[in-house]
């Protein structure tokens, strides 16, 4: 059964910006869907959230995976993670970034170093989604990611985070549900 998983960021929860919304559509499309909240979403733990979600979900050939900023980097270390005859279907890392940032609550983000051979190997395709002017995250970070992964980097112009703070438009995010769209096979 196809099934999708979407991690909200830091500070967020399951009912923020569009998750919400992206869950209903993909419930529409068949899709068993789940949108935790992620424990201690202000100081999120690789380790900590990565046992959380493995605890309560499981991937398979059909899962799609969705992150968003915090969320899209607990994508990698889920892949990295997974065992290596788990290869999910599709991941999208929405404004993913590849250090703390300079932030002391995102370090126990990063305290595993990345496996990117292990972490390509275990999705059948990823693709970055990132804005050209992120107030929180550089474009290089999902430059160095995308490159890094041999993944698929779409930039949008003007679209910051992709979240609220943008605008009331992000209560949706029909660019990302057309990008999922497009990618099924």
């Amino acid at each position: 059964m196809k099934n999708a998983l979407i991690l909200h960021g830091t500070g967020a929860d399951s009912s923020s910006n569009w998750f919400q919304w992206i869950k209903q559509e993909l419930e529409e499309k068949g899709y068993k869907v789940w949108v935790p909240d992620l424990p201690n979403s202000m100081y999120p733990s690789s380790k900590v959230n990565a046992k959380y979600v493995l605890d309560n979900w499981e991937f398979d050939k059909d899962s799609l995976i969705i992150g968003h900023s915090s969320g899209a980097v607990l994508i990698l270390y889920l892949l990295q993670n997974l065992p290596e005859d788990t290869v999910v279907d599709r991941a999208f890392l929405v404004s993913v970034f590849k250090g703390d940032l300079g932030w002391p609550n995102l370090k126990d983000l990063f305290s595993e170093p990345f496996n990117w051979e292990k972490i390509k190997k275990q999705a059948r395709k990823i693709i970055l989604l990132h804005s050209d002017n992120d107030p929180y995250v550089p474009l290089d970070h999902a430059e160095f990611i995308a490159e890094k992964l041999t993944a698929e980097l779409i930039v949008k112009e003007g679209q910051g985070h992709f979240n609220l703070e943008v605008g009331a438009q992000y209560a949706q995010f029909p660019t990302l549900l057309k990008i999922i769209e497009e990618t099924e096979e």
